[in-house]
């Protein structure tokens, strides 16, 4: 599609907390608290948001530590969207800002949950599996009141 009739636009940035929020669920992730997204945004160390017609319908995070090791989160695209090679589009922004500025020997990861798998592998992901490696999470989760110190990760 030339980029005079193109309605996607990628631009460098991240979501305001409830744009991110809206924009997992309408792609069927799980929220997430607000009080952590307002932690975690501007830790992202890049991010890029899809919009069609002036309006967020995509997005896609870095986070890490900027030198050894970096993961790949929060790629989404809404439905009403899917299946015009969007998600890929976030994908290339990403991976291309990680070739400009991350090091070389730095680690990349992600989650790719079901078909997604397919998506990553054509930027050069692989399963963890078939190289000795098992790709592991833990989800904190919290009784309302605790008291107590905050666990660090």
């Amino acid at each position: 599609m030339d980029s005079l009739n193109d309605p996607y636009e990628i631009r460098v940035g991240v979501p305001s907390v409830e744009v991110f929020r809206r924009l997992r669920t309408d792609a069927g992730l799980s929220d997430k608290d607000p009080e952590a997204v307002a932690l975690a945004l501007p830790n992202t160390w890049h991010g890029v948001l899809l919009h069609h017609q002036g309006e967020p319908i995509g997005m896609g995070r870095i986070i890490g530590d900027g030198g050894t090791a970096f993961q790949i989160v929060d790629v989404c695209v809404h439905p009403a969207h899917q299946g015009r090679g969007l998600g890929k589009r976030i994908m290339a922004a990403l991976t291309e800002e990680l070739e400009r500025r991350a090091p070389a020997t730095a680690y990349v990861s992600l989650i790719a949950d079901g078909p997604a798998r397919f998506l990553y592998e054509k930027f050069g992901f692989a399963d963890t599996a078939a190289h000795d490696s098992v790709g592991m999470y833990r989800v904190m989760h919290r009784s309302h009141g605790a008291s107590g110190s905050r666990a660090r990760p």
